[in-house]
């Protein structure tokens, strides 16, 4: 028996054995971590990285990247390297995106170490750290390689200028975006808004601010974020009876409310208040709420964080651009001492300032946000986005009257700012400051849009118009007297920049089944937010109203800026009498009075006012014919192309502004006669070449050139007005028309002429310019036979 229990042991033992060898065999082994290609660990928490851009020639928004990690900068290589990578940097340099980048080290080599290499981003990193690379100072590349970016003009809301040096923010709490939330239902069906409540973006949500504490300083950040200059008091009680209102209302369901309450009723009390800041502590000058102290309420109890408290509101006041009423636009004065020239979009532009009569500019020594945020509140708009140098905003004309301004941000004036008189010397056109401000949204792209072009930035304009019925519709526009004028305002509602061109004819793909013409007879002076603004023929009416004669425009981030040298002008300036015998060319291309045609040819002279005219390109692209060279007229008298129809008008008018003589000067030779140090010439008119001229350098008319002058043969002796207008008909895009015209104080006695007070044509204030055809003396400008 026990022989038989030993046994049974012993099988039991051999299967237990057995079945437990089986199961090893059959069972897969478990996985701890699915497989993967081998990625870099994670930057340590505690590590900190800083991005710039470097190199030369480059602009401020582009250069070679480097990086500092461990205490050392370095470079990234360009293998691999892809557009999605560039806007990963471009984000953390502070910039929306990216529009390129360069390989080979087009910048120039770095030093140091090669930190990143092979690096893959999908795009939407938050940090090119996160992206797929060998790992940090895994690299087999030489400086040859290194990587550069080419980043979008535009910066991140909430970015803050640290001298192009930025730091990777690794707080679990950052504010970027802001927005004030309307509250009551009249509030939401108009813009801008100026009063509601303050709400933050966190995490894919909208958070609330805890009023406790809340000072009218934290309110004037705030509307300076919104693009309002100014903050005014709300009335909280009003706010607080309508939430306990709505208290009251939910604990009696059967209380009846009237109509009137319900329509007035905040839409805040519908949403659970969830507070991610309990504390705010602005000093007023900064210019994003989240320069501000603050106390962000952790955990999970946010509603909680905001004990006998309410969410902050806050109530801002539009400056006169943006008012509804007009009562209170006439109340609201922005300075006439201040203002800001070249901007693609309102509220930004070079800084001009009014000093003894004259506009000049600012030096960009020491010029900050602070500084910026004044000028951009003196205008009416709200806190300046950034406070840009350089000249970005092309180069001004004239005196540069400030230097270092050193203001706090609380200043109404510029003027009220600490600065430095200087000498010419000391800082020149090329260190002009300018400023980009914070704006109201407005809602004017969504009334047009373009398409069927090649890009964004070209393509057939629509409209979006309203119907008798209370339905909307897209339509197109008339083409006919479509031009640059109307172009700039739909380049500028659509934040494309300057226009290139309006077309009155297009051959644009129809991509939105749009074909009906809406409008005609638009009619923009060129400084309109928005189409709606010009003025259009009540009754519609086209000579061609197909589709392929709708209106289109070709947009542009740069554009040129041409300004004449008006103190050549006035040191040129002389009469000669010129034998008709030798004006027949100029007869030909009618540089002479209509009488010309009645004189005893080739006998007897015409009596002409002449003068050099020196045309400097300061914008921040080249000025190029409209034209391309296919189209240019041939002048065989000359022997020279003509590239435009009208470049220059030359006139004298009666002190009452009545044309009494013209000229006009076809731009036969557009080209680059001189540049600033350190640029070189690209067109050159010999051998059909091509014409333009380049930024930072002029074209050269010398007075003996034919066409040169106006014939003032019929003038007889007074006080006269000498007017030189460069791109009249507006056929090229230019930043800034309003310094295109040239206005001289004249002298004429039948035999002499003086000229006296040459400037840009708004160079002067309003009152010096009424005083100014007034003759102050007399030069010696003889008559040559």
């Amino acid at each position: 028996m026990e022989r038989c229990h030993w046994w049974r042991y012993m099988v039991t033992l051999l299967l237990g054995l057995w079945s437990t060898s089986c199961l090893a065999q059959t069972t897969p082994p478990t996985q701890t971590t699915p497989p993967t290609k081998s990625t870099p660990s994670p930057m340590p928490q505690s590590e900190q990285v800083k991005f710039r851009l470097a190199g030369y020639p480059r602009k401020h928004n582009e250069g070679r990247i480097e990086v500092f990690y461990k205490g050392e900068w370095g470079t990234i290589c360009d293998d691999d390297f892809t557009l999605s990578n560039a806007h990963v940097l471009c984000r953390q340099l502070g910039f929306v995106s990216a529009t390129g980048w360069t390989h080979s080290a087009k910048y120039g080599k770095g030093a140091g170490k090669i930190w990143l290499d092979n690096v893959q981003c999908a795009g939407s990193e938050t940090s090119v750290s996160v992206c797929k690379s060998r790992g940090w100072g895994n690299s087999d590349c030489t400086h040859d390689e290194d990587a550069g970016v080419i980043c979008k003009d535009e910066r991140l809301p909430g970015y803050i200028d640290t001298e192009n040096v930025i730091e990777v923010q690794r707080e679990e709490y950052h504010i970027e975006e802001v927005r004030l939330r309307p509250v009551v239902a009249t509030g939401k069906r108009r813009l801008p808004v100026t009063e509601g409540v303050v709400e933050v973006r966190f995490k894919n949500s909208w958070a609330q601010v805890c009023d406790r504490g809340w000072t009218p300083k934290n309110s004037r950040v705030i509307c300076g974020m919104m693009g309002f200059p100014h903050e005014r008091k709300v009335n909280k009680n009003f706010y607080r009876q309508k939430l306990k209102s709505k208290a009251n209302a939910k604990a009696n369901a059967n209380v009846k409310i009237s109509v009137n309450a319900a329509k007035k009723r905040l839409s805040t009390e519908r949403q659970k208040s969830h507070f991610l800041i309990h504390s705010v502590a602005c000093l007023g000058t900064e210019v994003h709420l989240a320069a501000c102290p603050l106390e962000f309420s952790k955990g999970n109890n946010t509603a909680g964080a905001c004990e006998n408290g309410m969410p902050a509101v806050v109530s801002c006041v539009a400056g006169p651009l943006y008012t509804h009423n007009a009562a209170l636009k006439k109340k609201l004065k922005v300075s006439k001492a201040v203002r800001l020239k070249g901007g693609t979009h309102v509220g930004e532009g070079r800084v001009e300032v009014m000093r003894g009569g004259v506009w000049g500019t600012v030096c960009d020594d020491r010029w900050n946000l602070q500084a910026a945020s004044v000028v951009c509140r003196e205008l009416g708009f709200g806190s300046a986005k950034e406070a840009l140098t350089g000249a970005r905003m092309g180069q001004g004309m004239g005196p540069v009257h400030m230097n270092e301004v050193q203001c706090t941000g609380a200043e109404r004036s510029i003027w009220n700012c600490p600065f430095k008189n200087i000498t010419e010397e000391d800082c020149q056109h090329t260190e002009d400051a300018s400023v980009r401000c914070n704006t109201p949204y407005m809602g004017y792209e969504k009334t047009v849009r373009i398409g069927g072009g090649r890009s964004r930035y070209e393509g057939r304009v629509e409209v979006l118009q309203a119907l008798p019925n209370g339905t909307q519709r897209w339509g197109l526009l008339c083409g006919d007297g479509w031009g640059t004028k109307e172009a700039m305002v739909v380049c500028r509602q659509l934040g494309l920049g300057y226009a290139n061109h309006g077309l009155k004819e297009t051959w644009y793909w129809d991509g939105s089944n749009v074909t009906d013409m809406v409008w005609s007879g638009v009619k923009c002076i060129g400084n309109e937010m928005s189409l709606s603004q010009c003025q259009r023929q009540k009754v519609f009416s086209c000579p061609k109203s197909t589709a392929r004669f709708a209106a289109g425009v070709i947009c542009s981030e740069t554009a040129s800026d041409l300004v004449l040298n008006a103190t050549l002008v006035q040191q040129t300036v002389y009469i000669e009498d010129r034998p008709l015998h030798m004006l027949y060319c100029a007869a030909e291309e009618d540089c002479l009075s209509n009488t010309a045609a009645q004189a005893n040819w080739p006998y007897g002279h015409r009596r002409l006012l002449r003068f050099s005219s020196q045309i400097h390109n300061v914008g921040r692209a080249d000025f190029r014919p409209r034209l391309g060279r296919h189209s240019w007229v041939w002048h065989a008298c000359h022997g020279h192309y003509h590239s435009m129809d009208i470049f220059t008008h030359y006139d004298l008018l009666s002190v009452n502004g009545t044309k009494v003589a013209e000229g006009h000067k076809a731009s036969f030779c557009l080209e680059d006669s001189d540049c600033l140090e350190g640029i070189s010439k690209r067109y050159e008119c010999a051998n059909f070449g091509e014409q333009g001229i380049t930024v930072g350098c002029w074209d050269l008319y010398r007075h003996d050139i034919d066409c040169q002058w106006i014939d003032i043969s019929d003038v007889k002796p007074g006080n006269y007005i000498l007017q030189v207008v460069i791109n009249p008909n507006y056929e090229v895009s230019e930043m800034d028309y309003t310094n295109n015209a040239m206005k001289c104080s004249c002298k004429y006695d039948g035999h002499r002429i003086w000229v006296h007070n040459c400037h840009i044509g708004d160079a002067f204030s309003d009152e010096v310019e009424r005083k100014f055809e007034k003759y102050p003396g007399q030069f010696n400008n003889q008559i040559t036979n």
